[in-house]
């Protein structure tokens, strides 16, 4: 397997090479170490050598403003005006899609395990709204941004992400667009060879190293 590594430097975050190639998401990934190698637990309980944290892309103005830019190119049809993206991973790329599209970027959160809209947003009856988030993998978190729109009376337009690693699990209505396809394989934790070789097991975003 191509092993991903990270190009910028350790110190300022600018690129080693002031160089610039046309922008691609694959590009951007590789720049960034968005793809980690190791043995993680996933957002769904299961295991996997492989854990992609967008959110190593998105730190860097120039390539969230690229994502952006790319998402909102496949919608700039859709007349959107409003882009959601859940919080927290989808705030980002969300924000930059909406930028690119000249229009209103919110996030949703969950507030006692429900995705709602606070902090004083509100979306019309009628409005055209883009759901954009980071990764993909169930869906979960999407659907439940798409489901609170549609109890606004908003019309969802669109919904896309920079990375879909749902293997083509993943289905809505309307239609779902990414940047890029990976898929993941992964293990239930019974099953897992990295546990049987007694590799150690890391939940991403805890730092927390825990038993295989």
């Amino acid at each position: 397997m191509r092993k991903w590594s990270n190009v910028y430097n350790k110190r300022g975050g600018r690129m080693m090479s002031d160089h610039w190639e046309e922008w691609t998401v694959e590009g951007a990934i590789r720049r960034t170490g968005v793809l980690k190698e190791g043995h993680f637990v996933l957002s769904s309980g299961r295991h996997s050598g492989q854990f992609m944290q967008c959110a190593q892309m998105l730190q860097y103005p120039r390539e969230a403003e690229q994502a952006g830019r790319a998402l909102a190119k496949r919608f700039r049809s859709a007349k959107v005006d409003a882009v959601v993206g859940p919080a927290l991973g989808g705030v980002v790329i969300a924000h930059e899609t909406a930028r690119a599209l000249n229009v209103r970027c919110l996030f949703a959160e969950r507030k006692e395990g429900q995705m709602t809209l606070r902090r004083g947003f509100t979306i019309r009856p009628g409005e055209r709204v883009l759901v954009i988030e980071d990764v993909v993998t169930t869906g979960g978190s999407v659907q439940e941004v798409v489901t609170l729109m549609k109890n606004t009376g908003a019309e969802i337009v669109g919904i896309g992400s920079v990375i879909d690693r749902s293997g083509g699990r993943a289905s809505f209505d309307p239609p779902f667009q990414s940047l890029l396809q990976h898929t993941i394989t992964s293990y239930s934790p019974e099953g897992c060879p990295l546990c049987r070789q007694g590799i150690p097991v890391e939940k991403p975003g805890t730092r927390q190293t825990l038993k295989g």
